[in-house]
C-alpha cells in the first residue's frame, strides 16, 4: 500500500499480507506519525514510477532520494517466500523472504521499519 501523511510530505510503502485487513490507526501509532491515508496516484507515479494497483518494493529503485519509507508487517518476515508485482500487476514474482529483506533492500538503498498489524 502506498500511503502519505495529511500534509503529503511523508510517504510510506507498506508491505503486508494481502488477506489482512488494514486499519490506519494501527500503523500511525507504531510509526509515531500523523494520520495516514492512501497517497494520490500522481505521487505514486512521480516517486515510484508505478500505477495504481501495482505498488511494489521494486518501485523503490526509482526513489533515489529516499523520499519513501519502507514499512513491513512482521508477519511477512516470518514467511519463507515473498511475492510481489514486478512493477506491473499482471504478474507476480516469488523470492525468498531473506533475499528480499537482506539483499534487495540493500541494493535499493532503503532500510525498512517493521510494524505489527493485527488486522482486527
Amino acid at each position: 500500500l502506498f500511503l502519505c501523511n495529511r500534509q503529503k510530505t511523508s510517504f510510506y510503502l507498506l508491505l503486508m499480507p494481502g488477506d489482512k485487513p488494514f486499519h490506519t490507526k494501527e500503523i500511525t501509532s507504531q510509526l509515531g506519525c500523523a494520520r495516514l491515508s492512501f497517497a494520490r496516484e500522481e505521487a505514486l507515479e512521480q516517486l515510484l514510477h508505478l500505477t495504481p494497483g501495482s505498488a511494489t518494493i521494486f518501485g523503490l529503485m526509482y526513489d533515489t532520494e529516499n523520499q519513501v519509507q519502507l514499512v513491513v508487517d512482521q508477519e511477512l518476515l516470518r514467511e519463507p517466500y515473498f511475492g510481489c508485482h514486478p512493477c506491473i500487476n499482471t504478474s507476480t514474482v516469488r523470492m525468498q523472504t531473506s533475499d528480499v529483506f537482506d539483499k534487495l533492500t540493500n541494493a535499493l538503498h532503503h532500510t525498512y521499519v517493521t510494524v505489527t498489524l493485527k488486522g482486527e
